[in-house]
């Protein structure tokens, strides 16, 4: 059983900075690719990803002011986002799959975290 917890979100005004983590516990040989995705008033959609060897991708919308890494030592991933802007704001979910394709992982979830972004 994997499991995957996010942390880190909260409120934060727009030109700030934040930064979310999800620590994965469990059988985790069984995840490679990771990614963030997230969810506002419709759906879910991917933000960023990366494999285990370092491979990223992002969503044009965050492509600069987010970055996406990982470290496997620790099981964890983060979400650095700098400049956030309002339209950011949504529940932010972390996700993992056992393949290394970066464009949808989706095998395991993690519960979510709110990220507000006030102007």
């Amino acid at each position: 059983q994997v499991q995957l917890v996010e942390s880190g979100g909260g409120s934060v005004q727009a030109g700030g900075s934040l930064s979310l983590s999800c620590a994965a516990s469990g059988i985790i040989v069984n995840i490679n690719a990771m990614g963030w995705y997230r969810q506002a008033a419709g759906m879910r959609v991917l933000v960023a990803s990366i494999s285990n060897s370092g491979r990223t991708y992002y969503a044009d919308s965050v492509k600069g002011p987010f970055t996406i890494s990982r470290d496997n030592a620790k099981r964890t991933v983060y979400l650095q986002m700098n400049s956030p802007k309002p339209e950011d704001t949504a529940v932010y979910y972390c996700a993992g799959d056992r393949t290394n394709l970066l464009g949808h992982p989706d095998d395991y979830w993690g519960r979510g975290t709110q990220v507000t972004v006030s102007s």
